[in-house]
Formats: structure tokens, C-alpha cells, sequence
């Protein structure tokens, strides 16, 4: 049994004596421990290493005490796992390998996912040991039209110009390439949930880059049929960030919680899906780049217009690397402290 199961009860609609917090990218690059492993070792063998994956994802909750985990690893993953070469460039990020003609995406290998991923279970293994059932273990993977946005533009990008030219060029092509991705999706992340992951993020960072039109056509259906296959085994929180118009369809795709950026609104969000939805989030994350008792106030602030009750403190996007652990610790603490 799960000690501090506060983060799952809130997932299945139960009233909470306080809100759960944990944030994304909590696992990483603010920790000084985790830049002298990032110093050390490359990206992808802290992903892959048992013993790496266990002390990176165990060392926040150690340090800070939010009330879930999240394994570290990262959305890109899945490229790897259909074929597709993945580089983390010190001070650029991922470069990828592109797949944008036909034979190119004809190539991409949903059947090699089990044996891709066998490292998975072993490290989740080891990270479940690490969390002694202190806390719960989330998982999770990227949208399919987030991991199209990377595997055509071949970079991150501002507007992921080459991206949405693809899907406008060719939709068939396109919608070839979003199905390999989210049969390989699913696999995965059946992987994580029979390793013991106890829920489930689906991030589609990129999700606010279409128009709703598109959204509806490149995104939503992919991200609906994932949250099908997986939701009657674990929760399952949808983050389409920036994608504040299609709150209600992702809501209806039968996700436990919306994730919110810091550009919606609770109100909105609340009149659009209604009171009973759960959501998490949805703090700018650069107010943590603020001293500890500005951070403080703010997160008080962003709980109370929740409304009390069916809500996870988090951030609007992932933490900034420039956040100090200090005020990191006082948004922590502030939403620990916090009863209703």
C-alpha cells in the first residue's frame, strides 16, 4: 500500500484534506546533485540505467517531499523506439534524425517497441524500490502530434514551421505517421503500468500550436484512442498545453484530471468542464524564478482560485532551470501546508 496516496484520491474525485503537488521536470535540471550526474553520465544512460533512474527520480521527493514521483526519462523516447536517431546537443537540445518521406515513415517500426523498451522495467523496478511506497509513481509519454512536431522538424522550434507544413502537404502521410506513434504509445505505456506505475501523463507541449480545426484532426483522436487503452488500469492526466479550447473534448476522453497551463484560466476552465473535473496546475512557472515568499504567496493564490477541492498544485509547464531549490521547496511546502 502507498503511504501518502493523497495525489491517487484526488485522481478519483475524493474530497482531500489538502490539495497533492508535484511539478513537471521535477526530476532534473534545478538539483545540483542531478547536474553532477548530468556532468557524468549522457542523457540517455541516466533514461536507461536502473540505478540512475532510481536516484534521479527518488532525489526530489527525498529533497523536497511533494506527494507523487515521476519517472525520469523522456517523450522522445518513442521516437527511438520506431527507428528514428535522437541526439541531446549540449546547450541546443534533442536533434533528431527526420522522417518525412514515404519510405522514410514506411520505416518507422511499431514492432520493435517491446524489445526497444526492454530497459523500462528494470528501471521502474528499481525506482519503485527507491520510493519505498512512500509516494506514488507517474509515467509517461508525449503526444503523437508533439512527437510528429520533433521527429519533422528534426529540432525544437518556435513554431514548428516544417511540422505543420508536413500535416498540410500531406494529411495521409501524416495521419500514417500518428498512428505508429500512438500504437507504439500504448505499448509503452502498458509497459509502465505492468512495471508499476501507478498513473499516467499524456504531454502535448505542442497541442497549442494548432488551430482548434487542426487540433480536432492532428491531435485530439490520437490522444483520445491512448487515454482509451489505458484509462481502465491506471488514472490518466491529458496536458495539452496551450490547447485551452479543447479543455471539454479532453475532458470527454475520460481523463481522471486536465492539465492547465498558466495561460487558462480556473474560472474558464471550470465553466467549460465543470465542477467536478479535476485539474492540475497551472502556475507560470518563472514565478519560481521569485524569492521563496513571493513564490509562497503566489501558490496560495493560484490554490484558492481553484476553489478548494479537485485540484493538483503544479505548474503551468516544466520548472526553468534557473529555479533555486529554495523557492522550488516553498511551493512545496506552501501547497503541503495548505488545508482546506
Amino acid at each position: 500500500m502507498i503511504q501518502n496516496d493523497l495525489f491517487l484520491r484526488t485522481l478519483r474525485g475524493e474530497s482531500t484534506e489538502r490539495p497533492p503537488v508535484w511539478f513537471m521536470r521535477q526530476a532534473g535540471r534545478y538539483l545540483p546533485e542531478y547536474m553532477l550526474l548530468k556532468e557524468k553520465y549522457s542523457f540517455f544512460k541516466r533514461v536507461q540505467n536502473p540505478d540512475l533512474a532510481r536516484e534521479i527520480t527518488v532525489m526530489p521527493i527525498d529533497q523536497l517531499g511533494m506527494d507523487a514521483a515521476i519517472l525520469f526519462s523522456d517523450i522522445l523516447v518513442i521516437a527511438q523506439s520506431l527507428g528514428v536517431k535522437v541526439d541531446m546537443v549540449p546547450n541546443r537540445g534533442p536533434v533528431l534524425q527526420t522522417a518525412t518521406t514515404e519510405k522514410e515513415v514506411a520505416s518507422l517500426n511499431v514492432e520493435n517497441t517491446e524489445e526497444f523498451f526492454r530497459y523500462v522495467t528494470p528501471a521502474i523496478q528499481a525506482v519503485k524500490e527507491g520510493l519505498y511506497n512512500r509516494v506514488p509513481l507517474i509515467g509517461f509519454a508525449g503526444s503523437p502530434w508533439t512527437l510528429l512536431c520533433y521527429m519533422v522538424q528534426g529540432q525544437g522550434s518556435k513554431d514548428f514551421g516544417e511540422a505543420k507544413r508536413f500535416i498540410l502537404n500531406e494529411p495521409q502521410r501524416a495521419k500514417v505517421m500518428l498512428e505508429k506513434i500512438t500504437e507504439a504509445t500504448i505499448r509503452y505505456l502498458h509497459i509502465q503500468i505492468d512495471s508499476g506505475c501507478d498513473a499516467l501523463q499524456i504531454f502535448d507541449s505542442w497541442g497549442g500550436m494548432l488551430s482548434p480545426t487542426m487540433f480536432d484532426e492532428f491531435s485530439l483522436p490520437y490522444m483520445e484512442r491512448i487515454t482509451k487503452a489505458v484509462k481502465d488500469r491506471v488514472p490518466v492526466i491529458l496536458f495539452a498545453k496551450g490547447a485551452w479550447y479543447a479543455l471539454d473534448k479532453l475532458n470527454a476522453a475520460g481523463a481522471s484530471a486536465l492539465g492547465l497551463s498558466w495561460t487558462t484560466s480556473p474560472d474558464y476552465a471550470r465553466e467549460l468542464c465543470g465542477p467536478e473535473t479535476v485539474f492540475q496546475g497551472n502556475l507560470d512557472p518563472t514565478v519560481l524564478l521569485a524569492s521563496p515568499d513571493v513564490v509562497a504567496k503566489a501558490t496560495k493564490e493560484m490554490i484558492e482560485s481553484f476553489g478548494g477541492g479537485n485540484h493538483i498544485v503544479n505548474l503551468g509547464h516544466g520548472i526553468l532551470p534557473t529555479t533555486s531549490v529554495d523557492s522550488a521547496k516553498a511551493f512545496v511546502d506552501t501547497a503541503k501546508s495548505y488545508y482546506y
